[in-house]
Formats: C-alpha cells, sequence, structure tokens
C-alpha cells in the first residue's frame, strides 16, 4: 500500500511539473547568472534553474499550479535582465468578420507560452508574442487550424505571393457573385413582375417561375454560390464559436428550407426562395467590394515594396557586374550611376551627387552627398555618379526596417478597439437569441409565415464584420500614410494616443537647434592669446564627444591651429571638463564647475552674461586654477522650429523646452521660437524625471528629442518621439521616429492621429448605430429580408470606403 501511495506521489508530482527554456538578455558576467538563478529558485513552485552564461539561456522546471510564466519572466526582470521573446507574424485565411478574428486571438492565446496576441481582421494577419523553447510556430498554426482556420508563416508569404493571393480571392468572389446575380436575376425579374401585376395589371406582363424551376436555382445558389457561408459557419461552430456565416447560413437556410417543404408539400403560394438567394447575392457583392477596398487601405506597405531596387552594380575583381540586390553583401563596392536608384545602405567613398530622399523622409529638397556621407537604399541619385561601400543589406537597410516597422503598426491593435472586439466576441449569440425572440413572439401574436420572415431579416441585417473592420482599416492607412510622409509610427496605441497630446517637452540641441554649433566668441583676460586659448581649450576637447566640444575642436581646425595630446581627461555630465594638457589642468565648464573648484570668475560674470542673453553657450576657462577666459559657441536654431511651435500652441499644446545650458542662454533661445516655459540646467539623467512630474501634474506628455541622453525621458514620456537625424538609441526608444530632422513631423503625427481617430469614431458610430436601429427595426418585421441582406452587404463597404478617405490626408509642407 506505500508502494501505491509512492508511486501515486510521483505520478502526481510529474504531472505538475512544466519546463521552459529562457533566452535571457544584459548578462555579462557568472555574477549575473548566479543572481538570476538564485532569484528564480527563490519562487514558491520553483523546483529546479539552471542558467547557462554562455548560452544565455536560463531552463526552469516548476509547477505551473504554484507559479506562472508570466512570474518567472517578471521576476528575472525584477533581477535586473531581460527575457528573449520572438514576435511572428502568421497570415490568416478564412475570417469573414470580428467574431473570427476574436477566435483565432482567443485559440493564440491558449497556446503555453504565448505572452500576447493581435488578430487583424483587414489585414488578415495575427501578430505574436511568445516565449522560443516554449512554443513554435507549428504549434501557432496548428491552434489556428484547430479554431477552423488556415495560417501560414509570414516567410512564406511576400508581397508578390500576397497580392496574387488577393487577387485569386477576389476573382473567385467575383465569378460567384456573377453566377449569383444571373440566377438571382429571374427571381428579381419575377418579383418585378408580381408588383406590377398587382398595381398596374392592364400594363404588366406575366413572369412566373415554376416552382421546381425556382427550387432547382435557389439550390445552384444557396449550396454552391452560397457554399462559403456553409463552410464557414461549420469551421466556426467546431471551433467553439459563431460568426457572420452562422447568421447567414441560418437566414437563409430557414427561408429556403420552408420554401422546400412548401414545394413539395404542394403549397405552391408562400415560397420565399428569391429572399434566400437575392440575399446570398447581395452579401457576396459586398464581400467582393470589401475585399477590394481593404486591398487599397495597405498601399502603403505595396508602395514601401515597389521602392526596392531588383539589381545592384558591384565591383567585382576591378569589373563592374549587375547582380541581385539579394546577392548583395556588406563590404561590397556599388557604383550609382545619376538617374538610378541606390540599392543598399552605405557609405560614400568616391565622386559626389545629390540624393532624392523623399519617398523615405517626405523632404522634397535633394540631398548633397559627398565622400564619408551615408546613403540609404531605395533613395535616388538625381545627378552625380559616385561609389559607395554597401554597410547595410537585406533585412538590415533602412527600407526593410521602416516595412517591418510598418507592418508591426498596421497588425497592432489600439486601445479603443478593445471595446468593439469584446462585442463582436458575443454578438452572434446575442442575435441567434434575438431571432429566436422574435419568432417566438411573432408567431404567438400573428402566425408563422411573418415569424420567418422577421427572424431570417434579424439574423440576415446583424453585421460583426464592420464593427471589426471599423478600427484596423483606419490604423492601416493612418499609419501607412505617416510612413509615406517620414512619420514611422511603431503601434496603434500610440497613434490613438498622440491625438490627446497636451503638452510637448523638446529638447534643445539637435531638436529645436540643428546641433551643429560653431565657435563666435573668445574672450581672454590671461597671458594666453585668442589662438592659444582656443588651441588649448581645443586639445582638451578631443576627447569629447559633446557638440560643444566638436564646435571648439572644429574652430581650432577651421584656424589651422595644431592639436596637442591629452594626458587625462575627465568628463563631468552637466558641468563641463577636466583634463590635463602639457602639466597643465584645464577646466572648460560652466560656474558651478568653476565654483567646485575654488576658481574666482567675478571679472567675467557680465561680460558671460551677455553673451548667454545672446542665446550663445558661454564656456569659462581656467588654467591650473586661474580664470582665462570665454570660448562661446552658438548652435542656429532649425529653420522650421519656430513655425512648428507656433502651430503645436494653435492645436492648444503647452510647449516645453528642456536643456542642459543656463537659463539665460535656454530663454534667449525659447524667445527666439516662441517657447514659453524654459526647464534649464536639467542634467542628462534627471530629464526622465522632470517628464514624470509633468505627468504627474496630470497632462499628456510627448517627449521630442534626438541624443543617447534623451532616451530615458523618451521611454519615460507618455510618447517618444525621436528625431531620424540622431541617435540609433534615440531612435529605438521612441514610439514614433520622424524621417526629417525638423519639427513639422511633430505637427503632422498630431494631426494625423487627430485625422485617424476622427475616422475610427465616424466607423465605430455608424457600425454600432446601423446593428441598434436596425435590428429592432427587423424583428418589429418593417425589414424585408431581401433589403436587409443588402444593407449588411454594404454596412462594411461603407466603413472601409469611409476609411479611404483618410489616404487625402496630407502634411503641412513648410
Amino acid at each position: 500500500m506505500a508502494t501505491e501511495t509512492k508511486v501515486q506521489e510521483q505520478s502526481d508530482a510529474q504531472a505538475v511539473e512544466d519546463r521552459v527554456t529562457l533566452g535571457i538578455t544584459g548578462m555579462t558576467c557568472a555574477a549575473c547568472a548566479t543572481r538570476v538563478e538564485k532569484n528564480l529558485s527563490k519562487l514558491e513552485g520553483v523546483k529546479q534553474a539552471a542558467v547557462n552564461l554562455a548560452s544565455e539561456k536560463a531552463t526552469v522546471t516548476f509547477d505551473p499550479n504554484k507559479v506562472s510564466l508570466d512570474q518567472l519572466i517578471e521576476k528575472v526582470e525584477k533581477t535586473g535582465y531581460g527575457v528573449r521573446e520572438e514576435k511572428a507574424t502568421l497570415s490568416i485565411s478564412g475570417m469573414t468578420c470580428a467574431a473570427c478574428s476574436t477566435r483565432v486571438e482567443k485559440a493564440l492565446k491558449k497556446v503555453d507560452g504565448v505572452l500576447n496576441a493581435n488578430v487583424n481582421l483587414a489585414s488578415e494577419k495575427a501578430t505574436v508574442e511568445y516565449i522560443p523553447g516554449k512554443t513554435d510556430i507549428d504549434r501557432l498554426i496548428a491552434a489556428v487550424q484547430k479554431a477552423g482556420y488556415q495560417a501560414k508563416t509570414d516567410q512564406e508569404i511576400n508581397a508578390d505571393t500576397e497580392r496574387e493571393a488577393r487577387q485569386r480571392e477576389y476573382q473567385a468572389q467575383k465569378r460567384m457573385f456573377t453566377l449569383g446575380a444571373v440566377l438571382s436575376s429571374f427571381f428579381l425579374i419575377q418579383m418585378v413582375s408580381d408588383f406590377a401585376m398587382a398595381y398596374a395589371p392592364g400594363l404588366a406582363l406575366s413572369f412566373h417561375l415554376h416552382p421546381y424551376v425556382q427550387l432547382l436555382l435557389a439550390s445552384v445558389v444557396q449550396f454552391y454560390v452560397g457554399g462559403r457561408f456553409y463552410k464557414g459557419a461549420y469551421k466556426a461552430l467546431r471551433g467553439g464559436s459563431a460568426n457572420m456565416d452562422v447568421l447567414v447560413s441560418l437566414g437563409t437556410s430557414a427561408a429556403y428550407f420552408y420554401s422546400l417543404v412548401a414545394v413539395l408539400t404542394g403549397n405552391w403560394h408562400h415560397l420565399y426562395f428569391e429572399a434566400a438567394a437575392i440575399i446570398i447575392t447581395l452579401i457576396l457583392l459586398g464581400k467582393m467590394l470589401e475585399a477590394r477596398a481593404k486591398g487599397q487601405t495597405s498601399e502603403a506597405i505595396k508602395k514601401l515594396m515597389g521602392l526596392q531596387a531588383k539589381t545592384a552594380r558591384v565591383i567585382r575583381d576591378g569589373q563592374e557586374v549587375d547582380i541581385p540586390i539579394e546577392d548583395v553583401t556588406v563590404g561590397d563596392i556599388i557604383f550609382v550611376r545619376a538617374g538610378e536608384k541606390i540599392p543598399v545602405d552605405g557609405e560614400v567613398i568616391e565622386g559626389s551627387s545629390t540624393v532624392d530622399e523623399s519617398m523615405l523622409t517626405g523632404e522634397s529638397m535633394p540631398v548633397s552627398k559627398n565622400v564619408g556621407d551615408s546613403v540609404i537604399g531605395a533613395t535616388i541619385n538625381k545627378h552625380g555618379s559616385f561609389k559607395f561601400r554597401a554597410t547595410k543589406v537585406g533585412k538590415d537597410t533602412a527600407l526593410a526596417q521602416i516595412i517591418k516597422l510598418v507592418e508591426e503598426a498596421q497588425g497592432s491593435k489600439a486601445p479603443i478597439q478593445r471595446l468593439a472586439d469584446t462585442i463582436a466576441g458575443i454578438f452572434v449569440p446575442i442575435v441567434i437569441g434575438i431571432a429566436l425572440l422574435t419568432f417566438a413572439i411573432t408567431y404567438f401574436l400573428v402566425g408563422f409565415t411573418p415569424a420567418l420572415i422577421s427572424a431570417v431579416a434579424v439574423l440576415v441585417i446583424a453585421c460583426p464584420c464592420a464593427l471589426g473592420l471599423a478600427t484596423p482599416t483606419a490604423v492601416m492607412v493612418g499609419t501607412g500614410k505617416g510612413a509615406e510622409n517620414g512619420i514611422l509610427i511603431k503601434g496603434a496605441e500610440h497613434l490613438e494616443s498622440a491625438h490627446r497630446v497636451t503638452t510637448v517637452v523638446l529638447d534643445k540641441t539637435g531638436t529645436i537647434t540643428k546641433g551643429e554649433p560653431e565657435v563666435t566668441d573668445i574672450v581672454t583676460v590671461g597671458k594666453h592669446s585668442e589662438n592659444e586659448l582656443l588651441q588649448l581649450a581645443a586639445t582638451a576637447e578631443r576627447g569629447s564627444e559633446h557638440p560643444l566640444g566638436e564646435a571648439i575642436v572644429n574652430g581650432a581646425k577651421e584656424r589651422g591651429l595644431e592639436l596637442g595630446e591629452v594626458s587625462r581627461f575627465n568628463a563631468i555630465p552637466g558641468h563641463g571638463i577636466e583634463v590635463e594638457v602639457n602639466g597643465k589642468k584645464i577646466l572648460i565648464g560652466n560656474k558651478k564647475l568653476m565654483r567646485e573648484n575654488n576658481v574666482a570668475i567675478d571679472k567675467l560674470i557680465n561680460r558671460m552674461e551677455e553673451l548667454e542673453g545672446q542665446g550663445k553657450t558661454a564656456m569659462l576657462m581656467a588654467i591650473d586654477g586661474q580664470l582665462e577666459g570665454i570660448v562661446a559657441v552658438a548652435d542656429t536654431v532649425k529653420e522650421t522650429s519656430a513655425k512648428a511651435i507656433r502651430q503645436l500652441k494653435d492645436l492648444g499644446i503647452e510647449v516645453i523646452m528642456i536643456t542642459g545650458d543656463n537659463q539665460r542662454t535656454a530663454e534667449a533661445i525659447a524667445k527666439q521660437v516662441g517657447v514659453d516655459r524654459v526647464l534649464a540646467e536639467v542634467l542628462p539623467e534627471d530629464k526622465a524625471s522632470e517628464v514624470e512630474k509633468l505627468k504627474k501634474e496630470g497632462k499628456i506628455v510627448v517627449m521630442v528629442g534626438d541624443g543617447i541622453n534623451d532616451a530615458p525621458a523618451l521611454v519615460a514620456a507618455h510618447i517618444g518621439i525621436a528625431i531620424g537625424t540622431g541617435t540609433d538609441v534615440a531612435i529605438e526608444a521612441a514610439d514614433v521616429t520622424l524621417m526629417r530632422g525638423d519639427l513639422m513631423g511633430i505637427v503632422d503625427t498630431i494631426r494625423l492621429s487627430k485625422s485617424t481617430m476622427r475616422k475610427i469614431r465616424q466607423n465605430l458610430f455608424w457600425a454600432f448605430a446601423y446593428n441598434i436601429v436596425l435590428i429592432p427595426v427587423a424583428a418589429f418585421g418593417l425589414l424585408n429580408p431581401m433589403l436587409a441582406g443588402a444593407a449588411m452587404a454594404f454596412s462594411s463597404v461603407s466603413v472601409v470606403t469611409n476609411t479611404l478617405f483618410l489616404r487625402r490626408w496630407k502634411p503641412v509642407r513648410v
């Protein structure tokens, strides 16, 4: 007996034991691995945790009843590391309405290891975030198939095959609609004839189909032309859900089979074959038009994909060779003639030209390119010819990254869609319940035939499709229009949030200004001349990566001054630098730096304030504890900054400038561009906390920056916007990237968000209003089933068509 108990205990233990392998990011040494392992082991329910530093993986054996996968991930993140997730995009076929997409989404989320899943009805794509090792693509596809639909990985689908698949689907729908229209036309002629005979018997010609001819024609339409509805309904019901196909199948089947029984029993006065046939035909017409319109919502992606060059002229063994773009490798030397597309990203090594980058940045003016400048694949070389070295190819090019980003944004879900998804998920069962109630009440009060007509009308009029298409189609067009105009929006939630913005925080250097400062003034008070002071300052700053330091170095080079060697360099964030040159201790920075080092600065305070009042950054310079002078640097304001800030204020948005500069200099720049509020002398690490303060005041904050030190603030804001001319770190941290370097992109982002949200609200209003108004009308017997079918067919078409007007949106031109 004890042995049996022990076996049972072992069996129970095995039954609740699970294992997962997590990819860990951020580990640098064995201590990191030990720390992750120790913290995972502390969780209740974790039986064993082993972390491998070399493979950067943690294998965890745990009891799923006591600890969840989410808790394991949360523990790793709280320890200070990240968990590597993977994202897969699946192409889903067989979905017909919002209930289908909700069903697929639920099926994917149930798969063990899936963290999140979004299914977009408009693009027919599923974006799935999952833990590799816990699940894989095959399991995701199997879950979709079990739900009654088909799925393929994004790798199996390219632009051409997807376009061909959409075209095949459209042509198939067109053929079925044409057949249905031809067969239904006989019923339509009969209806017109009956109507005319009733109201103008002397003028009308009688046209009446024999009941068995009606049965034959209706059977072809019902089961061949309308076969897709039965297949869709079967798959949905098998998967445990109900969708539009179920409603159409129920409604038309009720009319068809009632008429069938009437024909077979000789009761030829009450036939409704025409209702079933015409309803199916009209719904197919709507689906055909909807498919065509949905294809137009993704025009932006097609345009971007069409920009890619097909071949590249590569120099191999001293010879120019044309090769497919897929065969280009990093380091290849590529020759581009005037008028040709630049095939991949790279750096110019010989020659010069001007390049049209408007297709990616929205900037209409060609950009000059010389040796050392970077070029972007898919842009057009306008005039000269040049050679460049390939630095990024394939999926790493700027265009490929943009396409990927836009696809992910179009597949994401805006928060406003949650309400529509929730309603769509319970919509069909509620409608079936209303139809049954309508039938029962009408049958009791009036009779069988009116009850049948009213119930069929209720089933046919209800349309979850319009609800499902209202938001994703607008998001697709909105993010696409943004990409066409150099505004890259990473997700639908950011597109939605932007219209509610109350405060925009602008970093000064590189955002409001060009970020290319130059030396304007040199003031000496010691024994050194201007050139000697500048030479020492440039030598001291040559190790600095700060734009002001670079300006001093460039200023010395322009004067032909030779720079010496630095024996010790120490950058003090927010204060300046401390260096040693030829045994001399040199300080360059602000008043705080000088005071902390006991340097007397009183004799230059007035001159310093005067320079700062002109919007210049005045840096004090001391040698061996003695004040020697001032080096003033000015960063010119971008041409469009003042106009953009004025337009933001016209939109009712508060504009704040944040900078590490002193108050006087900051206010001079702020006055120049029209900013009312300034946060000056803010250290790089404090920018994020300033953003948090604004958020606590109840403001919806956008942070705009371009540097590494802006990244924490970009993450802290409700929406982070990176200027595309900035660093990769800032762009990675941001929610929106502006490919152009001017601030008009912020105005355009907010305007685009407002336009998109307006379309979404219009679509949701009509989708809800349509169902709220017409379902009761049908239930009271005031709507003919055929008119109900027509209204249902065109409800989703009207939503998509309304969205397509968003394609007319244009950015503000300077």
